[in-house]
């Protein structure tokens, strides 16, 4: 991919902007901006390279970089650039990235062994654009298998199938994309056997006195 972006041209409109967010926020953070290079041949190979560090970069890498993704998004907002364009402009901290790609390619091979061995489909959790990247150049060379994405918006992902099966339909998107390990919202939980919900009315009802008021006889 040859360079569309300099930091000598885009890096100072860069700079700008993330002073003024970092400031506004309040956060401990240095940055510098450089060029990408080459930091994995297979999976990135940015044009501007933005590497954080402060006492605040585990503010930043937290919940799987939600914070560094978010500041890299905004940053690709202001820059207006297209989505075709996002791969270009990466931001990292302590070698996110890199150990992020490897996780997630790891991940790849390990749900590739399990469609071989069982046959049976395997959905993963919700990606950005990025990361399903990620999944989809790991398996290219696999003849058994083949990986498509799915979804839409926040709940687009990555489906591994059997080389000839058919697509499934997509399962119904939750109220909002879960952590791992943790339910979307209350009304995930079981229903009583009066079929109340966990936190719902009728928690409140059975915390209330069913007897008469007080005072009264």
């Amino acid at each position: 991919m040859n360079p569309k972006y300099s930091v000598n041209e885009t890096g100072p409109r860069i700079e700008a902007f993330l002073r003024r967010v970092v400031s506004n926020a309040g956060y401990k953070l240095d940055f510098v901006i450089e060029p990408g290079g080459v930091t994995n041949a297979d999976f990135e190979n940015p044009d501007i390279l933005i590497k954080f560090s402060g006492s605040d970069v585990d503010l930043l890498l937290s919940n799987r970089g939600e914070l560094l993704l978010a500041l890299e998004q905004i940053t690709q907002e202001m820059l207006r650039l297209h989505s075709d364009d996002h791969s270009r402009i990466c931001f990292d901290a302590n070698d996110y990235r890199a150990i992020r790609i490897e996780e997630l390619r790891m991940s790849a091979v390990t749900a590739a062994e399990n469609v071989k061995r069982t046959g049976t489909p395997f959905r993963f959790n919700p990606l950005n654009s990025r990361e399903r990247r990620v999944i989809h150049i790991a398996l290219r060379n696999e003849n058994e298998l083949r990986s498509e994405s799915a979804g839409s918006g926040p709940f687009r992902h990555v489906v591994i199938y059997p080389a000839g099966m058919a697509s499934l339909p997509d399962p119904p998107q939750p109220a909002f994309v879960p952590r791992d390990g943790m339910r979307s919202s209350r009304f995930d939980r079981p229903p009583d056997r009066d079929g109340n919900r966990a936190g719902g009315r009728g928690d409140r009802d059975r915390g209330r006195r069913s007897g008469p008021p007080r005072g009264r006889r």
